[in-house]
């Protein structure tokens, strides 16, 4: 058997190959960011640009230690590590955008519904389809001002964007996937005495949910950034916010490992996604 080059579609690399490959990127990135840091220090040992590791260590010293400046808690000199970490700015930023987000996360759930009777009963698709596809061209920023106006700069203004800006994408999306299922399979269920819930719930809702969990997936960086939208223009607390507050300062000591945080998060929430998906529906591959 010839050996197959890596620009060959049969050749796949072995486990331990397959690793090393997906960790050349970020060993790249990493060293090209050290190289500027250090490149930008030599011309000026305050650069606060490209923070130094020292500045970076620093500045998630203080995410996570300290409270925020407009906080009025002031830790004691004998405060815990936990304690501390719990009245921490980063604490308090992820807990009120987490909120935010995962209620808004909960309300997706009854569109999907929706979205399985318009695929499913011709009556809700004659009644709800064609005012989703006009729906989901609307820009959900541009409503950002009448959301502000009608919810005020609270959470719901937020929560009310986010639902808006992915609600109908994802609607049309489960629309399509329960239009895809095989007409014979309904037609089946009905000859062996099955009712209407019967067949759009434990026939239909069943075969297209590790799809719809795939969908999540794909609009969770959506569903962030609609959220982070509505915080950097109007909010008191969140990621977001802390964020823009400290472009303010030029306080990339900060603003980098929020990205990061923010980043990993999201990244934990699909990994979750993922294993749920795989341990309830191990019969289904993507």
């Amino acid at each position: 058997m010839t050996n197959l080059s890596p620009f060959d579609i049969q050749a796949r690399p072995n486990r331990l190959l397959a690793q090393a490959l997906s960790c050349v990127l970020f060993v790249v990135c990493i060293g090209l960011y050290m190289h500027t840091s250090v490149e930008r220090h030599k011309e000026n040992a305050e650069d606060r640009v490209v923070p130094s590791g020292h500045q970076l260590v620093a500045g998630i010293r203080s995410a996570v230690l300290e409270p925020a400046e407009e906080d009025d808690y002031i830790p004691a000199e004998s405060a815990s590590t936990w304690e501390r970490l719990r009245h921490s700015m980063i604490w308090k930023d992820t807990a009120s955008s987490g909120g935010r987000f995962f209620i808004s996360l909960a309300l997706l759930i009854p569109f999907v519904v929706l979205a399985v009777h318009i695929g499913l009963f011709p009556w809700f698709g004659a009644g709800f389809l064609r005012f989703f596809l006009f729906f989901d061209k609307i820009v959900a920023l541009s409503l950002l001002p009448i959301l502000f106006i009608a919810f005020g700069i609270d959470q719901w203004s937020k929560i009310a964007l986010i639902v808006i800006g992915v609600a109908p994408t994802m609607i049309l999306d489960v629309t399509q996937m329960v239009k895809a299922v095989p007409q014979e399979q309904i037609v089946k269920a009905f000859t062996l005495d099955a009712n209407n819930f019967d067949v759009a719930y434990r026939v239909v809702f069943r075969q297209v949910l590790p799809q719809v969990i795939n969908s999540l997936r794909l609009n969770l960086k959506p569903m962030m950034l609609f959220l982070f939208a509505g915080e950097m223009i109007a909010a008191s607390d969140g990621l977001a916010y802390r964020i823009a507050i400290m472009r303010r300062h030029m306080g990339m000591d900060v603003i980098l490992p929020y990205v990061l945080w923010v980043a990993l998060l999201l990244f934990l929430i699909d990994f979750s996604l993922r294993v749920i998906n795989r341990r309830l529906h191990p019969w289904f591959q993507a």
